[in-house]
């Protein structure tokens, strides 16, 4: 996560357009080496749900979704509340959670 906008630090293949949120030296499609790229601050909800199962760590309940970060990754990331966010809707990225997690919020 990158400070200001909230944008998500990743790469972009420049051959076939692959996106990550993960470092890899090279595209996993092609090949190709990649190039750092920024992502966000906006994203649609994928899928999402809340856990209500003690993990070491995590305090139930909270919230999960995978969302596909505008122009970029698909990511999972916490979303703070103990009712799912409806696939489809409109999501910001909103910094890191205490443990380093990516977390959103409604847009």
């Amino acid at each position: 996560m990158r400070d200001g906008a909230e944008l998500l630090a990743g790469a972009r293949c420049p051959a076939c357009g692959y996106v990550t949120a993960t470092a890899h030296p090279r595209c996993p499609e092609c090949y190709c080496p990649l190039e750092e790229a920024v992502f966000g601050p906006g994203g649609r909800v994928w899928a999402s749900t809340v856990v209500r199962v003690p993990v070491p760590g995590r305090v139930p309940p909270y919230g999960l979704a995978y969302v596909d970060v505008d122009d970029g990754p698909r990511v999972l990331a916490h979303t703070g509340g103990d009712v799912p966010l409806a696939v489809g809707s409109r999501v910001r990225l909103a910094g890191l959670t205490a443990e380093g997690d990516v977390r959103v919020e409604p847009a």
